[in-house]
């Protein structure tokens, strides 16, 4: 029996990938800041990008975070990025879910297709019990991708988010490791 080949394949950041992650974030600079923390102008160098895959290779290491790359299978070439925040062990076993994708890539299921390789390494590679991801009410896609995904909504957390200058509230969303 033949198993279909996926589409997308995600994979720790390298310092390889730094020019396509400057031009990833370049490209999308506008489409990003709706949902992403303020950024300096230095933040989109390739010097600081970088400086940010050496910081998240070392954090890797040290089991603190970990940024994969989404890549399509066909031509290798970065369209977004998947992430696990703030790995944190006993006795909790959580991490926090964020990522982002190209905006010419929306809409294709690329995105619920990465989340669930994430979610995947989360449980079966470092054994976390389970992962929360919080997403703007208003962005009824994200929540889709990690509904699609598995994560069940649970409430939402009131002005939690600073971004663009403004508090946000965020819908709650959370993974449990069934295995556990």
């Amino acid at each position: 029996m033949n198993t279909p080949k996926k589409e997308i394949y995600i994979k720790l950041f390298e310092d390889s990938d730094a020019e396509a992650l400057c031009e990833l974030e370049v490209r999308n600079k506008h489409f990003f800041k709706e949902y992403s923390i303020q950024r300096e102008e230095e933040f989109y160098t390739l010097a600081s990008q970088q400086r940010l895959i050496n910081t998240w290779e070392e954090n890797a290491k040290n089991d603190i975070d970990y940024h994969f790359g989404i890549f399509l299978s066909t031509n290798d070439s970065l369209i977004g990025s998947v992430n696990l925040y703030q790995v944190r062990r006993e006795p909790v076993f959580n991490a926090i879910v964020g990522y982002v994708l190209d905006q010419e890539q929306n809409g294709k299921g690329y995105m619920t297709e990465a989340v669930k390789q994430l979610v995947d390494f989360a449980f079966n590679t470092i054994h976390l019990h389970r992962l929360e991801a919080g997403v703007m009410p208003h962005n009824i896609g994200s929540i889709r991708v990690l509904e699609k995904a598995g994560f069940q909504k649970e409430g939402i957390a009131r002005s939690n988010v600073k971004i663009n200058g403004e508090w946000k509230d965020h819908q709650i969303l959370a993974i449990i490791n069934p295995n556990d």
